[in-house]
């Protein structure tokens, strides 16, 4: 099992000041140690399971962008950008350039979008829930034109392209991988099952359930299962000296007997840099055979 780091929250004991350094210092101690992927959320606002809205939260893709300088080995991606926050073809160009410039470490995190407050709040663009859905499934269908090389118009319901010029090309081959955020059976796991190469669960009591609707999404398109890298989110709480460690393992053994190939989370206390050090040492060797 592999395990990525999730930044959610940016209130930090330092503050704004020296955010930038604190937050450096903890990404290079995730690549150091072993982590697979580190993501931020696609918010401009802090979301209230996390705290109130008006703590700490910086821009997702300045952000990657920073993020990318200060790591060499990790896949970088939001968890999970809102559809509606930027135009496709922009989208496009943002995560290539990542990719580009981290050395083709991208990923595509992507979902619907939610948080409506927010969108108001600053007046993004936020339709209904049945647009949402429908503008992601043409942004799924333009980044993978764009990332293919052809250069031809698109024409969708929602967006109409002239010329899908992306250069340069992404250095991911065949493209950056596109993991699709949420659990619903009818529209998300569909497009899963459609377009993307990882999906992204909420931890439930269902989640072996949701798998299966996957599965006969998956059987209905044509697709391997087996292809769809499965991910859950997972806080880490690894305690102060690692005596947590052990009930962490077990839990990813868990999660790995479901068919789960990556647990993404918050390291409690990540700032400190050294629960980071304790998953690299007591966590990351006992899970890395699941």
């Amino acid at each position: 099992m592999k395990l990525g780091l999730h930044a959610p929250d940016f209130t930090w004991p330092n503050g704004p000041a020296q955010l930038g350094p604190d937050l450096a210092r903890a990404v290079s101690a995730a690549d150091d140690v072993g982590f697979d992927r580190v993501s931020v959320m696609d918010h401009v606002w802090q979301i209230g399971v996390i705290g109130p809205a008006e703590h700490e939260m910086l821009e997702a893709y300045t952000t990657l962008g920073f993020l990318a300088a200060h790591t060499s080995r990790v896949k970088l991606l939001t968890l999970v950008t809102g559809v509606v926050y930027r135009d496709p073809g922009l989208l496009a160009k943002m995560v290539t350039t990542l990719d580009v410039l981290s050395g083709g470490r991208a990923m595509l995190g992507i979902g619907a979008a939610w948080n409506e407050e927010e969108s108001r709040g600053l007046g993004l663009f936020f339709p209904a829930r049945a647009e949402r859905f429908e503008r992601l499934e043409e942004a799924l269908q333009i980044c993978l034109q764009m990332w293919s090389g052809d250069e031809a118009p698109y024409t969708g319901r929602h967006y109409r392209l002239g010329r899908t010029l992306n250069s340069p090309a992404a250095l991911s081959k065949p493209h950056p991988p596109i993991l699709i955020g949420g659990s619903g059976e009818r529209k998300t796991l569909r497009l899963v099952a459609r377009y993307a190469q990882a999906c992204n669960l909420f931890p439930s009591p269902d989640l072996e359930r949701k798998l299966g609707v996957l599965r006969e999404h998956c059987e209905r398109e044509g697709r391997d299962y087996n292809e769809i890298e499965k991910t859950v989110l997972y806080n880490f709480d690894v305690g102060e000296r690692g005596e947590n460690a052990g009930r962490v393992v077990d839990d990813l053994g868990r999660l790995a007997e479901m068919g789960f190939q990556v647990a993404h989370g918050n390291v409690r206390n990540v700032s400190a840099v050294t629960p980071l050090e304790v998953i690299g040492r007591d966590v990351l060797p006992a899970v890395a055979d699941l």
